[in-house]
């Protein structure tokens, strides 16, 4: 961890039991995780028992629900800051650590939607059960006919008929929407399509999974790997029909909402894309240090490409990490707002970061690399996707591009300045 950030020493103390927890516990049951899934639809149907057993221990460590910013009264009382290096501890096991503290994707996003925009019977009924880990939950934004990384190209229907909303659309990768737990769908569409502004046109209201018209069509797969039980699934919303009181925030919201749930959920989930970098590091050099394995009469690690490879991926895991540990920074100082530009710088070099170094410990490994005795092919898989989810990198090389490019008359008129100033230098002489 970076010691120019300051965390408190409650913080330290919980880097510690995580990393104990993760190691000794978490590691460990991965392999017996996969076993529990199950084959077949049993995949959709079953909880492997191990993720109750590690909950109920996280549970008991106080490792539990660590996500929620102290500004809201049901968080643990961390700074985003805080929380970004405890991410980073569980992102050593992406597939299990983060939900056996109740702190895995989507539900943390949609259980900080809960909190910064629900009423309190909103908050009562689906954020209560979140939090104690009773239930889990999707967020439908993403759709199938349209390119969805511009959100305004949502259309989803959201109509208001007297004192409900009848929502018609078609979605797809909505993560969580395969498993059996899930209870709740937070879904974005357009409430009002002809508001003269793009971005006051989207809604997002609350469905129940069990509303009738909610079809869960089939799980995505993400290089042949369906990530069940939760999977990312394809759904359709036909004719829907729900309360009006189950709007966040108020019609024409949408937009708001999605980017308070978004900043921070960005940070988290670069926190844990380094963990999986150093994990990978780990076993990479693991591989190259045996003793056992030769080429051309040397281990690997005397081979000046490997060698040098683990050197750079070193320096770009902890450059990333400074990077993310200054934008959570710069959140908890200001807000996600404000910090905008440095989440879009962190959320484009991560996950580049990530997906170079599992190549680089793929190649070293060889053919053992791409199969499933070591985590290197679902980890590929992985930091592949994160450079879609949460915006593409393309969207965010523009958004901060065009932050940039806003300074060119500032630019234009100091350098204005110094040429004159310049000019004023000559004619004296040279005499300043």
């Amino acid at each position: 961890m970076s010691s120019i950030f300051e965390v408190s020493p409650r913080c330290k103390e919980l880097q510690k039991k995580l990393i104990d927890f993760v190691e000794n516990d978490c590691l460990p049951a991965e392999e017996v995780y996969e076993s529990q899934v199950g084959t077949g639809d049993q995949r959709w149907k079953t909880v492997p028992p191990i993720m109750e057993e590690l909950k109920a221990k996280a549970k008991s460590l106080g490792l539990w629900n660590l996500f929620l910013h102290k500004s809201y009264p049901e968080g643990p009382g961390l700074t985003n800051l805080e929380y970004a290096t405890l991410c980073e501890i569980t992102g050593r096991c992406p597939r299990v650590a983060p939900e056996a503290l109740n702190c895995s994707a989507p539900d943390t996003g949609n259980m900080e939607v809960f909190a910064k925009y629900g009423t309190a019977e909103q908050k009562q009924k689906w954020l209560v059960p979140l939090m104690n880990g009773e239930i889990r939950s999707a967020f439908a934004m993403t759709e199938i006919a349209v390119s969805s990384s511009d959100a305004t190209n949502i259309e989803t229907s959201i109509q208001r008929v007297g004192d409900h909303y009848i929502i018609n659309g078609h979605k797809w990768w909505i993560s969580g929407a395969g498993d059996p737990r899930c209870k709740v769908y937070l879904v974005m569409g357009k409430s009002d399509p002809n508001n003269e502004s793009k971005y006051r046109q989207q809604s997002i209201v609350i469905v129940p999974a069990d509303t009738p018209g909610v079809q869960v069509v089939r799980p995505m797969h993400v290089f042949g790997y369906d990530d069940a039980p939760e999977g990312h699934c394809e759904v359709k919303f036909v004719n829907v029909k729900v309360p009006v009181a189950n709007i966040i925030h108020g019609e024409g919201r949408g937009f708001e909402v999605i980017q308070g749930r978004l900043g921070p959920g960005r940070i988290h989930h670069c926190m844990r894309a380094i963990g999986m970098a150093e994990r990978t590091l780990d076993v990479m050099i693991a591989r190259v240090t045996d003793p056992s394995r030769r080429t051309f009469g040397r281990i690997l690690a005397r081979h000046g490409t490997v060698a040098a490879d683990v050197a750079k991926i070193r320096i770009d895991i902890n450059a990333a990490r400074l990077m993310v540990l200054a934008a959570a920074d710069k959140i908890d100082k200001i807000d996600a707002k404000g910090a905008l530009r440095d989440i879009a710088m962190a959320k484009v070099m991560v996950p580049n970061m990530l997906q170079r170094t599992i190549d680089l410990a793929i190649q070293a490994f060889g053919a053992a690399g791409v199969s499933q005795d070591f985590p290197l092919a679902r980890f590929y898989a992985g930091a592949r996707t994160l450079r879609i989810a949460d915006g593409p990198d393309e969207v965010h090389i523009q958004q901060l591009a065009r932050y940039e490019l806003m300074r060119g008359d500032d630019i234009r008129e100091k350098h204005k300045a110094v040429l004159a100033r310049r000019d004023q230098i000559y004619a004296k002489g040279s005499k300043l």
